[in-house]
């Protein structure tokens, strides 16, 4: 376990970045032969400005690692963090570091960005897709990515965990990503049975629904748990959903301009979603 884990802390970045842009293209690949909703749309031109915003959180990111260094070497001297209160397995340290990642740094500011007035506007520009696939993962305001990052630094110090962890959950956070938000049909019987453990890319076109309550659920990211313990569980008919927002459906989700505005935007009413 401890030379696998070593793996992700001496990863290059060059591999990381490769891991990014592999998962995305075979799920974005799998879209087209096996489509949950079939809608004629220009796959090219959408998944443009996603990539764009993709491009400006890569660097955001890239600013972000030199303070997380920072962090790890701060935690490793002060001995800082729950984990350091108990003697464990190291499958066990992993997999409460990943739960823990996953409530605050996932399910925790996710329902922040929806409940906090100035947060969903920021956070407007990802649920303005009106072509939900794969790229739509990338689709986040840059603001809202820094929002994100640093609920993962909060969640990293509250447990003291190792870079390795870290690295490891980023790695299956950005497997899930592109999974959950892919416009692909797995088997209803195989969706709904995953969904007790994960989320599912059935469970998760529910959240980009254009209007509540569906908008408001299903906030989690990898494992399901935490929707069905707070409430904000839905599986429903995905033959139902429509996507998009309805307070900004007169915006052009296609538009890099008109997205990066859009919390900004004054003639979006965001007191409907607050």
């Amino acid at each position: 376990m401890e030379s696998f884990l070593r793996f992700f802390e001496t990863m290059p970045i060059w591999m990381k970045a490769g891991w990014v842009f592999f998962v995305l293209a075979l799920f974005w690949i799998l879209e087209g032969y096996y489509s949950l909703i079939v809608t004629p749309y220009k796959k090219w031109k959408h998944a443009k400005v996603n990539l764009i915003l993709l491009l400006f959180v890569m660097i955001i990111n890239a600013f972000f690692g030199i303070v997380t260094i920072g962090v790890f070497v701060w935690l490793n001297e002060s001995q800082f963090g729950l984990l350091h209160l108990f003697d464990a397995p190291i499958w066990v340290e992993l997999l409460l570091s990943l739960l823990v990642l996953d409530f605050i740094a996932q399910y925790g500011v996710h329902y922040l960005l929806h409940k906090v007035t100035w947060m969903w506007r920021l956070h407007l520009v990802h649920h303005s897709d009106k072509h939900v696939d794969a790229t739509t993962g990338t689709r986040h305001h840059p603001i809202d990515f820094i929002i994100r990052e640093t609920f993962a630094l909060i969640a990293v110090v509250i447990m003291g965990m190792p870079i390795a962890f870290y690295l490891f959950y980023r790695i299956l956070s950005v497997l899930f990503t592109y999974f959950t938000h892919a416009n692909i049909s797995l088997p209803k019987s195989l969706d709904k049975a995953l969904s007790y453990v994960i989320v599912t890319p059935n469970m998760h076109k529910f959240h980009h629904h254009f209007e509540l309550p569906w908008t408001d659920s299903n906030y989690g990211n990898m494992f399901s748990i935490w929707d069905r313990l707070f409430g904000t569980f839905v599986y429903e008919d995905v033959r139902q959903i429509k996507y998009g927002v309805d307070i900004a459906d007169h915006t052009n989700d296609t538009s890099l301009r008109t997205q990066i505005g859009m919390p900004f935007n004054k003639t979006i009413h965001s007191k409907t979603k607050a």
